[in-house]
């Protein structure tokens, strides 16, 4: 049984960082990509920055310059550096993982960020 769990939201202050991760357990065997997704209020889930298993980084547009996504392979482990956070990344935050080639989501944590 595989699980990934978020961590690391909260609500701050436009302007200031956030650290999310997203750790994979369980019989964990191969990781290949890592995703992170956001969801706000009345819209649709929009992907955010993809980590390929060799380290490869992509995001969206809104997002580069601001955010920087990595992994630690040992520990089964993708963070999110967010920093100058705006009000419009206010949402829920979701990891994706393709883990033993299959996708798994986790149950989000939510990023509230004040004007």
């Amino acid at each position: 049984q595989v699980q990934l769990v978020e961590s690391g939201g909260g609500l701050v202050q436009a302007g200031w960082s956030l650290r999310l991760s997203c750790a994979a357990s369980g019989s964990v065997f191969s990781i290949n990509d890592m995703v992170w997704y956001r969801q706000a209020p009345g819209k649709e889930r929009e992907w955010v920055a993809r980590i390929s298993s060799d380290g490869t980084p992509n995001y969206v547009d809104s997002v580069k310059g601001r955010f920087t996504v990595s992994r630690d392979n040992a520990k089964n482990t993708v963070y999110l550096q967010m920093d100058s956070l705006k009000y419009e990344d206010t949402a829920i935050y979701y990891c994706q993982a393709y883990i033993n080639n299959l996708p798994y989501w986790g149950p989000g944590t939510q990023v509230t960020v004040s004007s």
